[in-house]
């Protein structure tokens, strides 16, 4: 039997699908109205564009991990970007907030995190360490005007935002002032935050007897990554007083304090400044010396261990020629070997047809020569049949294919 739905004259069961659909779509629509969404932008208050902020809490730290994201106008151009600001910082620096209501099973949240420049306001959402939700920014008058009023100009929103954001306070600016740094421009300021430069860096190279006394050194320093914790641990390990121009080579090349220890574990201690950074443009690491010690090549000079390596010669390739028979061989003569071409697979091969222990300056004549295995193969196929490996260099010279 045929059974048709009736659609002009909907049932009492389909009534009540219709009603509870509409229920529904009408509570989102209010929860959504008045869910808190703080929504600013980074260059104008005014316009719309959405703030959030991330935290996380971690057992026993008593720094919390927080995340910034914002939208923000490029400079020069009318479009919008999207950027994110990550930085630790002390839990208690977060007005409002307490770790127990970070750890809580799930709590609606509302702190606070002040700079001298303006206030995070914050509203989101915590559960087991993990919170997120939105911020408005606002602006500090009272910082706006000071900084006017000691001549620097009036800030920008946008450039508010920035100080807040990297926290250059009035205590950053002063010590800056008292370390002898010529007075930085209202622009310099929020280059230096931008940069990462901050109280606790200057401070820092101050305590090591670093005072540059220019800001460009300040934000060449911090962006070539030469930190606090670099130049302190370059010291304990016998590097000490380097320039700053030093540090910023020493740190470009890739030699850093894991690296020196490595080498000096090897048996390659108080090498100077220049040699370490030498050995890293080399490709010269701790793992290959260590691996040539345990071929039997023990504590060679540090220009040898260069010059194995500028060659390809690898702990691997001397193994390989070492299974075949040819054990300790001097330096020079794998040198001579890797750059004629003279592998295992081509000893190997003439050993297969007949041909071992082949002397050292025979086999880089034979490579030179271009006679190989396959060679010689082919000849007697036909008809060739010659005793010694220089009649059959001497074929091959003589054009014989």
């Amino acid at each position: 039997m045929n059974r048709r739905l009736n659609l002009s004259t909907p049932g009492p069961t389909v009534k009540r699908n219709y009603l509870i659909i509409f229920g529904v779509l009408g509570l989102l629509t209010l929860f959504w109205a008045c869910y808190p969404v703080a929504r600013t932008s980074y260059t104008n208050p005014q316009d719309s564009a959405s703030n959030q902020w991330l935290i996380e809490f971690r057992s026993g730290e008593d720094k919390v991990e927080m995340t910034l994201r914002y939208d923000h106008r490029h400079k020069n151009d009318s479009g919008w970007g999207y950027s994110s600001h990550s930085f630790q910082i002390a839990a208690d620096q977060l007005q409002g907030l307490s770790r127990s209501q970070a750890m809580s099973s799930g709590i609606h949240v509302q702190f606070q995190l002040k700079r001298d420049a303006g206030s995070f306001n914050c509203d989101g959402w915590f559960k087991d360490g993990n919170g997120s939700g939105h911020f408005t920014f606002e602006p500090n008058p009272s910082f706006a005007a000071e900084l006017k009023k000691q001549g620097f100009g009036s800030p920008t929103y946008e450039e508010q935002f920035s100080l807040a954001l990297n926290d250059v306070s009035w205590a950053f600016i002063k010590e800056l002032q008292d370390q002898g740094y010529e007075k930085p421009t209202l622009e310099q300021l929020v280059k230096l935050g931008d940069h990462g430069v901050r109280l606790e860096y200057i401070t820092g190279l101050k305590s090591l007897g670093y005072l540059l006394k220019s800001l460009d050194y300040l934000i060449k320093m911090k962006d070539h990554g030469v930190s606090v914790n670099y130049i302190r641990e370059m010291a304990d390990l016998g590097h000490k007083q380097l320039t700053s121009d030093e540090l910023i080579q020493t740190k470009d090349h890739g030699v850093n304090p894991n690296f020196i220890r490595g080498l000096a574990a090897a048996g390659y201690d108080h090498l100077s400044l220049e040699q370490l950074v030498r050995a890293k443009d080399h490709g010269l690491n701790p793992e290959f010396v260590k691996e040539f010690s345990s071929a039997g090549y023990t504590v060679l000079p540090l220009d040898e261990l260069i010059d194995l390596k500028d060659h390809g010669v690898s702990t691997k390739f001397v193994s390989e020629l070492a299974a075949l028979g040819y054990t300790r061989l001097p330096l020079e003569t794998l040198r001579d070997l890797k750059d004629h071409g003279v592998g295992a697979q081509f000893i190997q091969e003439l050993k297969q047809i007949g041909y071992d222990q082949i002397p050292v300056n025979q086999l880089i004549r034979l490579r030179d020569h271009g006679v190989n295995a396959a060679y010689i193969q082919r000849m007697k196929a036909k008809g060739y049949n010659l005793q010694t490996l220089d009649e059959w260099v001497g074929m091959r010279d003589r054009g014989e294919r």
